[in-house]
């Protein structure tokens, strides 16, 4: 020991036989606890520095971002959707919050299995388009899912952040994507990404306009099939329209959504019943 010890000291022999004398604590110590073994190495000032760790700072964490809103107030005198959106920033804030996980527990709890990491890191990236590609692969409707799906028990229940904090906001940032990205109908849908001409010998009809035929339609109709859908009320869209209230789902959303089905050709009839009346 170099100076006085300030510690309660015990002593000890090592296998020469030579005597060493030892603040307690490292006399009860594990051998696994100190790498140095000479306790000549060992000070009182050293054992104090090796057990304080009120001075080290651990990283800061990056909070959830909140989803802007309307005041009470204002909203209290109008049925206008009450989220706002992220702005650019606060998406880029929020997507960088993604641990990019090797074996990404969100995707499987997505039911349609979105490839979270990759559309959240194009994000980060400010690649909207990408982004916009990436999530169409495989959900046909992301503004209306980023808006309505049940994200807390789905993908953001299983998110690795949610353990001991607040989950990467999966369904803020696909609403984010699906409002800024060019709405093309066959991004994402078709193998090149562009509408194939429609083969007129191919033709099929989809019973009701709700989520499930707008999705058949969209699929097809990027393949060159020509798609009608018959709906039985006089405006199209099924639940989308009907059962969801518009403070939670614009109907302008879903309504751009149809019209980028008109443009590759789908047909939507109305007040027409299928079926045997």
């Amino acid at each position: 020991l170099t100076g006085k010890p300030s510690l309660p000291v015990s002593t000890a022999r090592n296998l020469m036989g030579t005597k060493w004398t030892l603040p307690n604590c490292v006399s009860v110590c594990p051998p696994s606890g100190l790498r140095k073994s000479n306790p000549s190495n060992i000070t009182s000032t050293g054992a104090a520095a090796m057990t304080n760790t009120e001075n080290v700072k651990k990283p800061a964490k990056t909070p959830r971002v909140d989803m802007p809103c309307q005041p009470a107030a204002v909203r209290a005198h109008n049925f206008k959707e009450v989220a706002l959106g992220y702005s650019l920033e606060q998406a880029q804030l929020e997507a960088s919050r993604c641990l990019q996980c090797k074996n990404p527990r969100c995707r499987q709890g997505c039911p349609v299995e979105v490839r979270i990491p990759e559309f959240i890191a194009q994000v980060v990236k400010g690649d909207i388009a990408e982004a916009y590609r990436i999530l169409k692969s495989t959900n046909s409707l992301p503004a209306v899912c980023g808006r309505v799906c049940p994200q807390e028990n789905q993908c953001e229940g299983k998110c690795i952040l949610g353990v001991k904090g607040e989950p990467v906001a999966i369904g803020r940032l696909e609403r984010f994507v699906a409002d800024n990205a060019m709405h093309d109908p066959c991004v994402g849908v078709s193998d090149n990404d562009a509408c194939a001409v429609t083969n007129p010998d191919l033709k099929v009809a989809c019973i009701g306009s709700g989520p499930s035929s707008i999705t058949v339609a969209g699929y097809l109709a990027a393949r060159g099939i020509k798609v009608t859908v018959f709906e039985a009320l006089h405006e199209a869209g099924g639940v989308l329209i009907y059962g969801i209230p518009a403070f939670r789902l614009p109907k302008d959303v879903v309504a751009a959504e149809l019209d980028g089905l008109r443009q590759n050709n789908v047909e939507f009839r109305t007040n027409w019943v299928g079926g045997r009346t």
